[in-house]
């Protein structure tokens, strides 16, 4: 079994700007307020309990029981919930857009990697307590990206009209989806576990938000996860001052703007608006323009002065909806957090928002970045080691690993290079000789060159094409477990459902994944089941 290890800077899968933050390289460092490491969360946890507003704890938590309150709930999240009023209780936050049936196997990732590392931090701060969050993204609005699920090499979709925040969006048709995917499970005792799931999950819930709920409740309740929706009016309330600043001061706008200058040399994740909120209802979504000293909700006749729009703030917050640069402030203000864990790019776009959170005068949380997996299973280990081949082998691009494998397996080495090198030397005498004579052949001497370097070039693609038509069966077996290992050219945990492994593995597959995924490690988990 291969036991090479795999960093994310060395995976090939990391942007340049994840790969430059985890190398904490230096020119990032004004862009966070800490690196997470177990010494850092001490000061970090300081900074936050002097600079949180303890009121809004109880508010928090008031919050939480209502909205579990119509499903079973496991004592140590109860217990999580009520350890929130005290002022030595934490968050760790990871949040998730609402994807039917968890969407990508990184779910999974993000909620085990916060779950892990609250565990570790009571660990190294037994007078302080850590609760796991998954903010739900109840608000968002772009329904074709969480609509469908990939099972076994098929895409799964919830063909729905859907146009306000999707949490509030009706379960109404799931029924007929799920006569369809219950038809790919069969009847093992596993399948039957997650036909149970999904129908207490989707089909006895009226809505999204409590739908997802309930299934992050039924895999990780018993761990102590709390599930938050922040579509809450109570809550809202307590951002009310920073959805006014945005109003009248569009701070984050300037704010942000300076940072993303900063960050020209990388691909910008978001770029801000002057005014980074919409206006919400059940079954509206929409920007809020100023244009003219007037408020306009876009793609609507709804127009506000300022003195209106203000008192329609007081009146109804819930009906304001912070996009994705005000989310992440609306997270820090009602949340006792320290840390928020997600994707690259989500960690990408958190990098462009410290300034802003310094001009509002709200503590910065530590950015992690998810730990990342691999599932394979031992049949497909085994067959690693019969080819050959490790872990770094197997994430390396496919016209590369195929390359690779034919040279290794080549009675002769295909690689020209010392060749070419002779034949540059050669040609760098001939060059010297016709200086010294006639200068009108060093033309003709370096078209030659060309021409020789070329036809080795040329013969070298010739050998190689010839030698994986000889070894092709051996590469097709090497190129059919990277693609099974990696489903589209692509990272795994970015296109399987958790649903194809717990097929398969049942409730081991959790048990396993919080046994082996180390939060502040910044390596790929290989993991076998």
């Amino acid at each position: 079994m291969p036991t090479d290890c795999i960093s994310y800077q060395d995976s090939g899968y990391f942007s340049p700007l994840m790969n430059d933050y985890l190398n904490q390289k230096d020119t990032l460092n004004k862009l966070y307020n800490r690196f997470p490491t177990l010494e850092n969360f001490g000061k970090q946890l300081q900074e936050k309990s002097a600079n949180f507003s303890n009121g809004n704890r109880a508010l928090l938590v008031k919050a939480l029981q209502e909205q579990y309150s119509k499903i079973n709930i496991s004592d140590l999240t109860a217990q999580n919930i009520n350890l929130l009023q005290s002022t030595h209780t934490f968050t760790i936050t990871t949040g998730h857009q609402l994807n039917l049936f968890s969407g990508p196997l990184y779910f999974l990732y993000k909620i085990i990697s916060t779950i892990n590392l609250t565990k570790e931090l009571k660990a190294k701060y037994p007078d302080n307590d850590f609760v796991p969050i998954y903010w739900m993204a109840t608000e968002d609005h772009d329904f074709e990206e969480i609509n469908y699920f990939n099972f076994k090499g098929k895409k799964f979709r919830w063909n729905k009209e859907s146009t306000g925040p999707v949490g509030r969006l009706s379960t109404e048709g799931l029924s007929e989806f799920f006569d369809i995917y219950q038809q790919e499970l069969g009847t093992s005792t596993n399948a039957e576990q997650l036909k149970k799931i999904f129908t207490k999950s989707y089909l006895e819930h009226d809505n999204l938000a409590d739908a997802t709920r309930y299934l992050a409740n039924a895999l990780f309740g018993d761990f102590g996860l709390v599930i938050l929706d922040a579509d809450s009016t109570d809550l809202k309330r307590s951002f009310i001052p920073f959805v006014k600043d945005e109003l009248v001061q569009h701070t984050s706008h300037k704010a942000v703007l300076e940072t993303t200058e900063q960050l020209q040399e990388y691909n910008i994740q978001v770029n801000p608006r002057e005014i980074n909120l919409f206006y919400i209802e059940d079954t509206v979504r929409e920007r809020i323009i100023l244009e003219n000293d007037v408020y306009k909700i876009n793609n609507t006749k709804q127009e506000f002065s300022l003195e209106q729009i203000l008192v329609l703030l007081e009146s109804n917050p819930e009906r304001f909806s912070p996009n994705v640069i005000m989310r992440p402030l609306y997270q820090e203000v009602i949340l006792p957090n320290l840390c928020y864990i997600g994707g690259g790019g989500e960690i990408a776009y958190w990098l462009e928002l410290k300034s802003f959170f310094d001009a509002v005068k709200v503590t910065f949380p530590m950015l992690l970045v998810r730990n990342s997996v691999l599932l394979a299973t031992e049949k497909q280990a085994k067959k690693a080691d019969k080819l050959n081949l490790n872990w770094t082998d197997l994430f390396s691009k496919q016209m590369n690993l195929v390359n690779k494998k034919t040279a290794q397996l080549s009675a002769f080495s295909i690689d020209m290079s010392p060749l070419k090198e002779q034949l540059k030397q050669q040609f760098e005498t001939l060059h010297l000789i016709t200086e010294q004579t006639d200068t009108s052949f060093v033309g003709a001497v370096k078209a030659q060159e060309t021409k020789q370097l070329k036809g080795l070039d040329n013969l070298e693609k010739r050998l190689l094409r010839a030698q994986k038509r000889k070894l092709a069966d051996v590469l097709e077996r090497v190129t059919d477990l990277q693609n099974e290992l990696f489903p589209n050219k692509s990272l795994q945990e970015r296109q399987t459902n958790f649903s194809e492994f717990y097929l398969e593995n049942g409730e081991k597959l959790i048990s396993t994944l919080l046994k082996q995924l180390k939060p502040l490690d910044q390596n790929f988990t290989i993991t076998i089941l």
